[in-house]
């Protein structure tokens, strides 16, 4: 996916995702003009963009230098480095008949990338909700053994609380990108799209969709998978992604192979273009 992430400035040093950023590091590759910023000038591009003034420049002044260089000329270097990923999962785990294969696809899933991001320094979390609330049942966190007793036990049935599981996703989200702002968040929820729980009063989804809205302030990627058999979808999934302005699958076989080669395939898509 092209999204506008990859137009975003980071401060990153992680190892798998590329995105742009504005220190004085990283690979160079292409240039932008900076009128009168001569921070981190590109020599090349400056003296590209000066060239087709020279005669006109030379005729003005009859003594100077063999090329004149001026201030409107100067041309700025843009760098890419890696960074790291934040993958966080949001897991409906409300009563359906595929609860229990939705929630051990995510455990596999997250244990797969979790060993796969040990090199990479990339960080995964999971957040659940049912019943009435929602909980942050794995912190963002790059430990194996930590992710593996959180995951152990996780209470599943109930009603669907889909607003309070945005609500959390929103605030996990503004935390993890004031206190990590290098960060590279991709959200992936897992859910029908339907809410049967407010927090406010609101009709349901209508609650849901205006915290959809909150999180799509925060230039994040999100990815939803759509967990309604076909048989039954009523689009709800596709129009919560709608909100989300992310995209909506339907795996064919809910496994943790085939959900965590999803997420592969969007961390490596999420590359400067």
């Amino acid at each position: 996916m092209d999204t506008p992430l990859d137009q975003l400035a980071r401060r990153a040093s992680g190892r798998r995702s590329t995105s742009k950023t504005d220190r004085k590091r990283g690979r160079y590759i292409q240039a932008r003009p900076s009128p009168g910023d001569p921070q981190d000038l590109a020599f090349d591009a400056t003296l590209r963009a000066a060239a087709p003034f020279q005669k006109q420049r030379k005729s003005a002044e009859a003594h100077g230098p063999a090329l004149r260089v001026k201030r409107n000329d100067y041309q700025k270097k843009v760098r890419v480095r890696k960074t790291a990923n934040l993958i966080l999962f949001v897991v409906d785990a409300s009563w359906s008949m595929a609860v229990a294969e939705r929630m051990q696809a995510t455990k596999g899933a997250i244990m797969s990338l979790l060993t796969d991001a040990y090199q990479r320094r990339d960080r995964v979390g999971l957040i659940v909700f049912q019943k009435d609330q929602a909980r942050l049942v794995l912190p963002p966190t790059n430990s194996i053994d930590l992710a593996r007793r959180a995951l152990r036990d996780i209470p599943v049935g109930g009603k669907t609380p889909l607003s309070a599981g945005l609500t959390l996703t929103h605030l996990v989200l503004q935390q993890e990108l004031r206190i990590h702002p290098d960060v590279a968040p991709l959200i992936i929820i897992l859910t029908d799209g339907a809410g049967n729980v407010s927090q406010s009063g609101l009709p349901a989804q209508e609650e849901s969709y205006r915290v959809c809205e909150e999180i799509c302030k925060l230039k994040v990627r999100t990815v939803l998978i759509n967990m309604e058999h076909p048989a039954f979808d009523q689009g709800l999934a596709q129009k919560l992604a709608d909100h989300l302005e992310a995209p909506c699958y339907s795996l064919k076989e809910l496994k943790a192979e085939s959900l965590y080669r999803t997420v592969r395939d969007e961390l490596d898509s999420g590359k400067v273009q």
